[in-house]
């Protein structure tokens, strides 16, 4: 029957009869044509031609055709949606459908719209099918002229937007909003139908799946065709921000609870997220305007990137376009978060004011372990990143070359370190993570080794040396980049050539090729032209010979040192390598001899290298002291009776007029002293283990050039003391100028000196105690030390030098301050009290000391033995301080100095040098380790030791020693000011700054050392300069980690405007004294001081103004936040105005006060004017909340205001007109202090009074520019903020008619007086009058 109407129908169609086939439908009920419908769709046979006929049997003019229409769309739309239907029989029924809808009258329009809007709304829409239907259906609609809605009328336009209102704000099932969005792209939408639409499926990101992400995202971006580009890229980045951030809470919960809570699996949500980069990237390539929007966006949201953002970038980056742009933005971005960072950590004002944000470094770290999930186009940029960040911010060049040294050890701390230090990170995580860039890294690092020739590469040296302990089997595929790198090292530098070869040191372990390539390439350096060549070669053999063992060396625990790396296992015990590595270290040594001949460079390389060989490789010991013995008799002289014991005059070398050190003479005995006493305490512990005789034969072989040394030594030693200087040709009245001879007792005068040092060492260690030998070693002493007396006052004619470098290792250096302060064992007595006994000693034992510790805190290293040994120096560091700790507290300064009145610097001043210097050496180069430097000391303080307990925490212990270097601070203060030790006080407070680092401003001692700070500066009044300023600068220095410093800095100010007195003389100031540290002496410092002071509060407080006009562009759209505002001052807002009320008020003080013309009314000109530009800043800020919506002004900003004008300005401008009359008349309160200083030379008057000259024009600038922003603020706030200001006459031409007068008259004196006097004579006292 069904099958019969149907092919009634499709027959009558066929044949053209229309009128029957219209009749013949009307004869049909509803039910059966939709069931004949159905049927067909099931069946999937001719349903085309049946909607075909429907429609021709069914005109639209006709009522009853137009229902008929409307009835077949109802039908088939969710016949196509129930999925019941083949595929491709549904897109025919809905493409039949679609060519029709335009026929349909508006009431059926809006009857299907309807239908659609409600299956969406209940979720009917499964498959989506149909919605391809939806678009033509509200582009016929908008078409339409009028539609009955509701009691009136809509035009069809109204009508299809109340239909898509209606549609987003109902509910969506998550299955359809791919289909919708979709869909959405053929409907013509109005800007804010889209935007409404945008923020629809925006927020239904949160209800779908992980998985349907992505081809959403992909929807959306094709939607932003449209417009609403911004929006889309925002709330993308939002998304995946948020889903980031609840995995990394689920992960923290899921560690401390041990149960996996984990609704976002991390794996699932890297892909979904590296698969939405890449068609954020593809639509960015596609449609340039969504780059730009893009751009814009990533500029606006300044601080609010994320680990996705971070990632799209360097993806976005690859394209050529935006890649510069991209990289300047993140490189900006990331060196303003280091500096944001700093600014917030040095000041407890903005730490309480603002939250700790998460660090964009930490984020950077973060896209790169996230990179792991196959984010491939994201790793280039990353390494593009790193290099870019290592390149611009490394350490640059200093002046002639030279690079500031920073010890391996050193921490990175400004912005630019930490830079640097970050991108050195990213590069080394994305070595280990990813395989196919590891070659770019690898020989990009290596490239800049070899091209970077005028810059330090330190930091590419790091990295690579960090990348050969990761990974050195990855390394070994790329050994051929390596050992190209090998051929260029004779051009090299040479701090370069020991980073290079230092880091790849464990490669050469294991590879047999990398260091065959490397001794060829060595020994062409060898012969090279150039002095670096040939040192580079040293460098590389001495590296070779430490690092290759041979069989049966002992183990010295120090064998393995950081550079060993723990992954590479490598047997080189075996039988073959010993025996290979034998040959190999001894021919390597018979090319180093050949270097004996060379310049004093190149051996003094040598001599400094061979201690170290030895400790690693004892085997080779015969060899290397053969050598050294060989070379020491070169320059002994074996007669007995002859004085000197070595030949100086070869020593130095000559050429045309110039005269050359050729043989370090004093190294080499250094190096051969360390080298015997080195061997025979070998041969000491190796003894009792012997056992029998064996080692007889051994012994005689090596024992013969252990005895001939030893007895050479001696002679030296004993011939040493018999020397006069004058058989140097030294005595007191050798030159020591610039001439060849000056030059040559200059070279002389040091080699002595360096062999009566190295013969010190050995006769101390020698001695075992023996006081007769202590007695010998003393005359050595007063040798050296007549020399040294006269190069100083010699040198001290000419320009300063510094003492040559002592070449006292740094463990004898602890072991004699150990034995001259601590030794308290009764059979040493006798022979130490020798020692003891002379003071110039004592004081050379501690100088020495403290000339080690200085060039330990600069180079992060010191000479001689063991230098380059981290621990080693580290314990010596810890011995030496446990002494200097114990003499300082148990000698104090005044004992000793009451004894004797000497001018000279006592022993226990330089033992508190020596102490500074080790505390600040210890943060900057070991930080991790102050616990442990500070634990060596408790030995030092017998009294009350159970205070300082061992296993306390830094904080603790730091304070333990503060309240020592306190107590004898304040012993000092109680004194009276004649017996105040001015040098020692400023010692104890630099220690005390140093040391208050280590304390935790939260913690209890922190709060105990300010109160006692302020306590001090409140009750000393001691005028002395120096002091002051260091106890000051202690004192902001811990304040600001406390509160903000503007109470403080105001009291300041009202001190010393009441010492220093008021502009206008007739004006009694009142005395008021929070202070007694700022007195007349010391005000005019002081202010210096505290204005520096308040350019740092008033960097802050731009700092805050600037972070708040960036919140104030993204907050304009949410004008109800901003009314809610006004009636409640921020937090920020109201924090910057109090600092402001303050500062002004304190800088109300000091523009009334006296001060000296000069630097001070220079600066604080420079920082009034800084205060006026920020207050317009602030103004500025105001004047665009006022804009954005009619905000009230808040009632402490016109009180800063009124405060402003009423006080400040008016004040400055009397203070313009004091320090112009003070430059013109030079100010009659100084009149003394000028008279003095009459014969200045004119050019540095001029070039002050230009200096001047600019800085009052600038501050009146500054106030005219507030003012004029004032003026607009008024008018956009509606109050009247001008009532306040007062109009200057300062700028005025100003005539003061007595003043005048009185400059006449004195003009016409002064022609008599010139009339009657002689003309050389007149010059003197028309000076003088100028200055009446």
């Amino acid at each position: 029957m069904r099958a019969d109407i149907m092919e009634k129908i499709v027959s009558l169609s066929d044949g053209e009869r229309i009128p029957e086939l219209q009749q013949y439908l009307s004869s049909l009920t509803d039910d059966q044509l939709t069931t004949v419908v159905t049927n067909s769709a099931l069946k999937g046979k001719d349903i085309g031609a049946m909607v075909k006929s429907i429609f021709k049997g069914s005109p639209p003019s006709a009522p009853e055709g137009a229902s008929r229409r409307l009835l077949l769309y109802q039908h088939c739309i969710p016949l196509c949606e129930s999925g019941d239907l083949q595929t491709e029989v549904a897109s025919d029924i809905i493409g039949l459908l679609m060519l029709e809808t335009h026929n349909l009258p508006g009431p059926s329009l809006a009857q299907l719209a309807s239908l659609f809007v409600d299956a969406i709304k209940l979720g009917k829409m499964g498959s989506g099918k149909s919605l391809e239907l939806f678009p033509t259906v509200l582009t016929a609609l908008a078409a339409t002229e009028a539609l009955s809605y509701g009691k009136g009328e809509l035009s069809g336009e109204e009508y299809k937007k109340q239909l898509i209102n209606s549609l987003c704000s109902s509910r969506w099932d998550p299955q359809c909003v791919i289909h919708l969005t979709t869909m959405f792209r053929d409907v013509p939408l109005a800007p804010e139908e889209l935007q409404f639409l945008v923020e629809k499926v925006l927020r239904m990101f949160l209800k779908l799946d992980l998985q349907e992400i992505p081809p959403l995202v992909y929807q959306l971006l094709l939607l932003a065709a449209k417009g609403c580009k911004k929006q889309v890229l925002e709330g993308i980045i939002s998304y995946f921000k948020e889903q980031d951030l609840r995995q990394k809470e689920e992960q923290k919960d899921g560690e401390s609870m041990d149960v996996e809570v984990q609704s976002v699996p991390q794996d699932q949500l890297r892909h979904v997220e590296g698969t939405a980069i890449l068609h954020i990237v593809f639509a960015v390539r596609l449609d340039q305007e969504l780059g730009r929007e893009f751009l814009k966006s990533v500029k606006g949201s300044q601080g609010e990137l994320c680990p996705f953002s971070i990632a799209l970038l360097l993806s976005v980056a690859r394209i050529q376009r935006y890649e510069e742009q991209l990289f300047d933005f993140l490189k900006g971005a990331i060196t303003k978060g280091f500096k944001d960072e700093q600014l917030q950590q040095g000041s407890k004002f903005l730490q309480d004011l603002l939250p700790q944000r998460c660090s964009l470094a930490q984020m950077i770290l973060d896209t790169v372990k996230n990179s792991v999930f196959g984010w491939d186009h994201v790793t280039q940029g990353l390494v593009q990143l790193g290099f870019i960040l290592m390149d611009a911010f490394g350490p640059k060049a200093g002046p002639f070359g030279k690079t500031a040294t920073e010890g391996a050890n050193a921490t990175a701390k400004t912005p630019i370190q930490q830079a640097c230090r970050l991108g050195g990170q990213v590069l080394l995580e994305g070595f280990k993570m990813h395989e196919p860039i590891r070659g770019e890294i690898l020989e990009q690092v290596l490239n800049r080794l070899v091209t970077k020739t005028a810059s330090p590469v330190t930091h590419f040296i790091d990295l690579l040396s960090d990348i050969v302990v990761s990974a050195p089997m990855i390394l070994l595929e790329s050994s051929s980049k390596v050992t190209e790198t090998f051929d260029h090292l004779s051009y090299l530098p040479l701090a370069t050539v020991q980073g290079l070869l230092k880091a790849v040191q464990p490669l050469l372990k294991v590879s047999m090729s990398m260091k065959d390539a490397l001794i060829l390439v060595l020994r062409k350096a060898m012969f090279s032209s150039q002095l670096d060549g040939r040192k580079s070669a040293v460098t590389g053999f001495l590296l070779l010979l430490k690092n290759f063992r041979v069989l049966g060396s002992m183990g010295s625990s120090q064998a393995s040192q950081a550079i060993s790396s723990s992954q590479v296992q490598v047997d080189v015990h075996s039988r073959y390598n010993s025996a290979a590595n034998e040959a190999f270290c001894l021919e390597i040594l018979s090319s180093l001899r050949r270097c004996l001949g060379q310049q004093a460079d190149v051996r003094l390389m040598l001599y400094e290298g061979f201690h170290d060989v030895l400790r690693r490789n004892s085997q080779l010991a015969s060899s290397i002291m053969q050598t050294l013995l060989s070379q020491v008799r070169r320059y002994y002289e074996p007669e007995q009776d002859l004085l000197p014991p070595v030949k100086l005059e070869l020593c130095i070398g000559a050429q045309g007029d110039q005269v050359f050190l050729q043989e370090p003479l004093a190294h080499l005995l250094s190096c051969t002293v360390h080298c015997l006493l080195w061997y025979q305490g070998m041969r000491r512990s190796a003894r009792p283990n012997a056992g029998g005789s064996d080692d007889d034969d051994d012994d005689e072989e090596e024992g013969g050039f252990q005895d001939e040394l030893q007895s050479i030594l001696e002679s030296i030693t004993r011939r040493m003391i018999k020397c006069e200087l004058e058989d140097f040709e030294l005595d007191k009245s050798a030159e020591f100028s610039l001439s060849s001879v000056g030059v040559k007792n200059s070279i002389y005068a040091v080699l002595v000196m360096g062999v009566y040092e190295v013969l010190i060492e050995y006769n101390f260690t020698k001695a075992n105690y023996s006081k007769s030998l202590f007695e010998e070693l003393l005359e050595l002493f007063s040798r050296y030390n007549k020399l040294s007396e006269i190069l100083k006052e010699k040198s001290g004619k000419g320009k300063s030098s510094k003492s040559p470098r002592s070449l006292l290792s740094m463990g004898f250096v602890s072991t004699l301050l150990t034995a001259l302060f601590r030794d308290s064992a009764q059979s040493r007595e006798e022979a130490l009290l020798v020692l003891r006994s002379s003071g110039d000693f004592l004081r050379y034992a501690v100088s020495v000391a403290l000339q080690k510790i200085t060039q330990l805190e600069e180079t992060g290293h010191t000479d001689g033995p063991d230098g380059q040994n981290t621990d080693k120096t580290f314990h010596h560091l810890c011995d030496i301080t446990s002494v200097l700790m114990w003499r300082y507290t148990n000698i104090p300064c005044a004992v000793e100095d009451a004894g004797k009145k000497e001018k000279r610097c006592s022993v226990s001043l330089l033992c508190l040098e020596g102490l500074l210097r080790i505390f600040s050496t210890g943060q900057q180069r070991y930080p991790a380790r102050v616990a442990q430097l500070l634990s060596a000391i408790d030995v030092s303080v017998e009294e009350g030791s159970d205070h300082g307990p061992g296993n306390a925490s830094v904080t603790e212990k730091t304070a333990f020693y503060i309240r020592q270097f306190q107590r004898s601070l304040f012993t000092q203060l109680s004194g009276g000011e004649e017996d105040f030790n001015s040098k020692e006080a400023q010692l104890l407070v630099n220690i005390l700054s140093v040391l208050s680092r280590q304390l935790e401003p939260s913690s209890q001692q922190f709060v105990q050392m300010i109160t006692w700070t302020v306590k001090i500066c409140k009750e000393t009044s001691f005028e002395d300069v120096a002091f002051s300023k260091g106890l000051l600068s202690l004192l902001f220095s811990l304040h600001v980690l406390y509160k903000s410093p503007v109470s403080l800095l105001w009291e300041l100010c009202q001190d010393i405007h009441s010492q220093l007195g008021d502009i206008d003389q007739d004006l009694e100031v009142e005395k008021q004294s929070h202070f007694a540290i700022v007195n007349m002496k010391t005000a005019a410092p002081t202010t210096l001081l505290v204005l520096s002071q308040v350019g740092k509060v008033l960097d802050e407080v731009d700092w805050l103004i600037t972070k708040k006009k960036g919140q104030l562009v993204p907050d304009r759209l949410s004008s109800g936040d901003a009314t809610q505002a006004a009636g409640q001052q921020d937090p920020v807002e109201k924090a910057l105005t109090l600092q402001l009320g303050t500062l002004l008020t304190a800088l109300n003080e000091l523009v009334q006060t006296a001060l000296p013309s000069g630097v001070c009314t220079n600066t604080l000109l420079g920082e009034l004017s800084r205060t006026y530009t920020i207050l317009t800043n602030l103004v500025k800020y105001y004047i665009q909340l006022c804009s954005g919506q009619q905000g009230l002004l808040p009632a402490r900003v016109e009180k800063l205001v009124k405060l402003s004008g009423s006080h400040l300005t008016p004040q400055c401008y009397s203070f313009i007109t004091y320090v112009q009359s003070g430059e013109l008349a030079g100010g009659s309160a100084d009149d003394k202090k000028k008279k003095k200083k009459e014969g200045e030379a004119t050019a540095t008057a001029s070039a002050k009074l230009l200096r001047e000259t600019k800085a009052i024009p600038n501050l009146i600038y500054s106030i005219e520019q507030y003012e004029k922003y004032l003026i607009t603020l008024s008018k956009k706030s509606k109050v009247n903020l001008m009532q306040y200001m007062k109009l200057s006459t300062s700028r005025d031409f100003r005539i003061n008619a007595a003043t005048l007068e009185a400059a006449l008259q004195e003009h016409d004196n002064s022609q008599q007086t010139i009339a009657s006097q002689e003309p050389e004579q007149s010059q003197e006292p028309k000076k003088k009058r100028k200055k009446q």
